[in-house]
């Protein structure tokens, strides 16, 4: 079993001095340095590939095929997308300047935030660590690194890639436990970039505020599904199926209950179970592509949740693999832990309506989600996102705002603050600053004291 070590506190606090340094001597400035750097992690991701995925599987039993699609791509896809834009990105902008300015130039320049700390899960990794790091790259800034120590194969993989692609003045990785994550938050940085939980968020954030540093907080919170009484329920099932079933439900992204219409609701119970059964066949525990729950701590956590409700679909528990099979749950009070907590596993608690307004009225009494999903007329499904709030939503599908990089991904209120994914994380690790040239061939004296003909110039302000 690999173990993860703390790394020290003089370890850290070594680590964040000389990145400081590093960045002050201005060697990330250069667009051509971050593109090699760039094309360093995009080089790595691929050598690397094998031994994470099995770490992957070693960790969450993710297959191949599930750790490619919903991690490696992601983050490759992320790096193509900066080689490919980054220069247009760090352009200075042209901005227009006001007739009272003249002659004056209006510029904007994107500028890094300087020394991060980027604070990944552990259920996605990868991803969820590496995709933070390209935009700091291609902002230019350095990077300290923190993975979960729940996920210790799939860390302690990270870090020899790291060491292996980077000088540690420039990307560093540091491992441990929450007493790590204490040590690293008295330390002073730009930016903190959190993917958790909303607690340890506002830990987090609290942190942050006695520096008044700048945070991007991905959190998560209970996603709505809403299949409405207009719905394609075969298709609808077979989308929700997949979305839970990724990473079995530890995703933040995953919708985390289901609001069915009273019409529809008996013949969607059996599309879940004929779906469930096609992807994942008679004894999901058997398929090489479902995953199990992180360690037992989840999994007791996950099957407690069982007890609130009527099993209507799946059940099934081995507590000596960390599995539980896709479960539907009826007679669920709106009040029951189920209903109240994240459930980040495939227990699915249903809630029923007869009208669309009753579904969104249940949804904006509570914290807003990081995500949203409405399966009916898509009419209707404008409707709902224009009356509720979510980080990201689909219309007719699960999980797949993420899959586009050219989306920003964030949340809002109680699921994070922040965006990130292509431009957005360039923007995110960097600082937009104004500036504006005057010419010294004329210099007009209307703005010096006394202020003369003011009234000629208050008709210009």
């Amino acid at each position: 079993m690999t173990k993860i070590e703390n790394t020290s506190t003089e370890r850290i606090k070594a680590l964040v001095a000389a990145q400081k340094e590093y960045f002050r001597s201005g060697a990330t400035l250069d667009i051509s340095f971050r593109k090699e750097m760039l094309h360093r992690l995009q080089k790595a991701m691929h050598e690397w590939e094998q031994p994470l995925a099995e770490a992957l599987y070693a960790d969450l039993h993710k297959s191949y095929e599930e750790a490619y699609m919903t991690e490696l791509s992601i983050v490759m896809g992320e790096i193509d997308n900066h080689l490919r834009h980054v220069g247009r990105w760090a352009k200075r902008k042209y901005c227009s300047t006001p007739l009272k300015m003249m002659p004056s130039r209006s510029r904007i320049i994107s500028e890094p935030l300087g020394n991060a700390l980027i604070i990944s899960p552990w259920n996605y990794p990868v991803q969820l660590l590496l995709n933070p790091l390209v935009g700091a790259i291609s902002a230019g800034c350095t990077a300290v690194l923190k993975p979960s120590p729940y996920v210790p194969h799939v860390s302690k993989v990270v870090e020899q890639m790291i060491c292996a692609t980077f000088d540690e003045r420039y990307i560093a990785v540091v491992q441990g436990n929450r007493d790590v994550n204490t040590a690293l938050l008295e330390e002073r940085y730009d930016i903190i970039f959190f993917t958790g939980s909303p607690s340890l968020g506002r830990t987090v954030m609290s942190a942050a505020a006695k520096n008044l540093t700048p945070v991007v907080l991905e959190l998560g919170g209970k996603s709505p599904c809403i299949v409405d009484k207009d719905a394609d329920v075969e298709i609808a099932a077979r989308r929700i199926v997949w979305g839970k079933g990724l990473n079995a439900g530890q995703t933040c992204i995953a919708p985390d209950y289901l609001m069915l219409h009273s019409s529809i609701k008996e013949r969607f119970v059996e599309a879940f179970k004929r779906e469930s059964l096609l992807l994942h066949g008679e004894d999901a525990s058997l398929s090489a592509h479902y995953v199990r729950m992180v360690n037992d701590r989840a999994f007791e956590r996950v099957a407690d949740y069982l007890k609130d409700g009527v099993v209507v679909a799946g059940g099934r528990t081995k507590p000596e693999e960390r599995y539980i099979e896709p479960t539907l749950l009826d007679g669920v009070s709106p009040e029951a832990a189920v209903m109240q907590e994240e459930i980040f596993g495939p227990v699915f608690p249903i809630v029923t309506f007869d009208k669309t307004e009753e579904a969104i009225d249940f949804i904006v009494k509570r914290e807003k989600p990081l995500a949203l999903y409405y399966f009916g007329k898509t009419q209707r499904g404008w409707e709902v996102m224009r009356r509720t709030s979510s980080g990201g939503a689909c219309i007719n599908d699960t999980i797949m705002h993420i899959a586009n990089e050219r989306l920003p991904f964030g949340g809002v209120g109680n699921s994070g603050m922040g965006r990130y994914h292509g431009r957005e994380s360039f923007d995110a690790f960097s600082h937009r600053r104004a500036v504006v040239i005057t010419p010294t061939w004329l210099d007009l004296p209307f703005r010096y004291m006394p202020y003369k003909m003011f009234k000629f110039v208050k008709k210009l302000l």
